[in-house]
């Protein structure tokens, strides 16, 4: 396979797995994704669920629908989504929070380490290689 249709179907699965999020903010998921909204956000915590899943929604369909020339900037701006819902990430080990089977600190400190990949991911699946 090449590396072409590799970044192809990163891109594509990721993009369908925000979709996915975003659509599970909305509706089933809700009341997890609450858990990880941290104190300090000024908004009412089910807003920010429903603004996050928005915003996902959004990004999920630009990775998979951008034309090719817009593509490394989406993947820019999904990293930098990624990177600005870690403190939910952080919040939720922090503070205890049980959701998505993260029932114990282990469990919510080996996920911190995700978020990371998904922002490589984001950048590197949409990233335009330079001869």
């Amino acid at each position: 396979m090449s590396e072409k249709n590799i970044k192809t179907g990163a891109r594509v699965i990721l993009g369908a797995g925000l979709v996915f999020a975003g659509v599970s903010h909305l509706t089933s998921g809700r009341r997890a994704f609450r858990a990880q909204v941290p104190d300090w956000v000024p908004f009412k915590k089910d807003d920010t669920v429903v603004y996050s899943g928005v915003a996902e929604i959004a990004l999920g369909s630009a990775l998979l629908l951008a034309p090719r020339k817009y593509r490394a900037d989406v993947g820019k701006v999904a990293g930098a989504f990624f990177t600005a819902v870690f403190p939910g990430n952080i919040s939720q080990f922090v503070n205890k929070r049980s959701a998505f089977g993260l029932d114990s600190d282990k469990k919510r400190f080996i996920r911190l380490f995700f978020q990371p990949v998904l922002i490589w991911w984001a950048v590197k699946s949409t990233s335009v290689k330079h001869s």
